[in-house]
């Protein structure tokens, strides 16, 4: 699946079932870089391309010095990595690259998406039905491992139900969307809805939706077991049950509430059919746990679910907080600023907006060292300026809960 978005205006487009060298080709011939993300039922990365252009050359002011500098069809080509500004916007407008992708590339088969749902649900039920059999304590571990991904995979259909990718007929991506989320105990429209509102506002510090930075001021008023919790592993990456429960710190509703703030009017009726079938499963499970017992249905059925639980919230946050450099972002008061420039098409864009990550292999091992880093050390954002990066507690870094009392 092949995915472009853009942070000004909120707007995204998604291909699913297309060759990655089609749309680059294609891609190609932009003037400007572009940024593409690439995802599929169990991974999610970055990939960009530049394309070929004439160079060219003349003088720059870096730091208040004077140096030669190179160009690429017009924008400043910075080869120094101290240069590179991660808040500086793009050069680009959305409306460009969805014009140079390819025709075919915007149709969607709603037959190979089908294709790719029984599938997962045939693995799945493979999976449970092998554990059962040999039912010993050698093999439930690698069940829940891969149950635990496949469960991961599932939501994933169901997030692609929720963009539209998975077929032009909004009936029928409900339909598989309630299936696939409703089984993972996730309620279908309130999460679609709210996960809408994140790619609307990705970055911003008061409006974003998914793992919403703390303002210093909120920061400062949280309990110390809620830092605790937010900030010591292995807490985090079980915060998902909850943030569908109750939101992030220092925001209200729920994704089960039709009259939650998170929705509008019209759009209650759909968040309560959610509820419904989110409701049915709990109550299958009840069911599914007086015939073969609460035991055999927590092996089967529930840490799978945690596994799950933890490759999203894992997942969900290196989105959020980046890697080997700390991710901008955007206060209220400097969205429109941020808006303004990067729409401007007389300032040219500093800095590298190629991010190739990392080849890691089958297993990419090294984003858990990112993941350590980033929860040790990004736990709060300043209350003033037009962007903002992720500041540490020194209280809180490095010291168990017993000694902050």
């Amino acid at each position: 699946m092949v995915m472009v978005g853009s942070k000004e205006s909120g707007n995204e487009a998604t291909w699913s079932n297309v060759e990655t060298s089609e749309v680059l080709s294609k891609i190609a011939s932009i003037r400007e870089p572009v940024f593409l993300a690439l995802t599929d039922c169990n991974r999610s990365t970055v990939f960009s391309t530049c394309p070929a252009a004439k160079e060219g050359g003349g003088l720059m002011t870096v730091n208040g010095k004077a140096r030669e500098e190179k160009t690429v069809n017009g924008f400043h080509k910075v080869t120094d990595e101290d240069d590179f500004d991660p808040s500086a916007p793009p050069p680009f407008k959305i409306a460009e690259i969805r014009a140079a992708i390819p025709k075919h590339c915007w149709v969607k088969d709603p037959l190979r998406s089908l294709s790719y749902v029984i599938r997962d649900i045939l693995v799945v039920f493979g999976l449970a039905a092998a554990a059962v059999r040999f039912d010993n304590w050698v093999v439930w571990p690698f069940y829940w491992i891969a149950q635990g991904t496949m469960f991961w995979a599932l939501f994933v259909l169901g997030h692609d139900c929720g963009h539209g990718s998975f077929s032009d007929n909004p009936k029928l991506n409900s339909v598989f969307g309630h299936l696939l989320h409703s089984f993972i105990l996730v309620p279908y429209h309130g999460w679609r809805i709210s996960h809408r509102t994140h790619h609307q506002n990705h970055g911003h510090v008061e409006n974003d939706e998914s793992w919403v930075p703390l303002s210093e001021k909120l920061y400062k008023t949280l309990h110390v077991s809620t830092k605790f919790l937010r900030f010591k592993v292995p807490f985090p990456l079980f915060a998902y049950p909850f943030y569908l429960w109750s939101r992030s710190p220092g925001k209200k509703g729920s994704h089960f509430n039709p009259n939650s703030g998170l929705f509008l009017p019209s759009e209650r009726r759909y968040v309560l059919t959610s509820t419904m079938c989110w409701c049915i499963m709990i109550a299958l499970l009840l069911c599914a746990s007086i015939v073969v017992g609460p035991v055999q249905l927590l092996k089967v059925y529930g840490v799978p679910y945690l596994v799950f639980v933890m490759w999203l919230d894992i997942v969900t946050y290196l989105h959020h907080h980046g890697h080997e450099q700390k991710l901008p972002l955007v206060p209220r008061q400097g969205m429109e600023l941020l808006k303004g420039r990067a729409y401007n098409p007389a300032k040219p864009v500093l800095g590298k907006y190629y991010r190739e990550p990392k080849k890691s292999g089958p297993f990419p091992f090294h984003l858990f060292r990112y993941l350590m880093r980033s929860i040790r050390q990004d736990h709060f954002v300043s209350d003033i300026g037009d962007i903002v990066f992720y500041q540490t507690d020194a209280k809180l870094s490095g010291f168990s809960l017993s000694k902050m009392d």
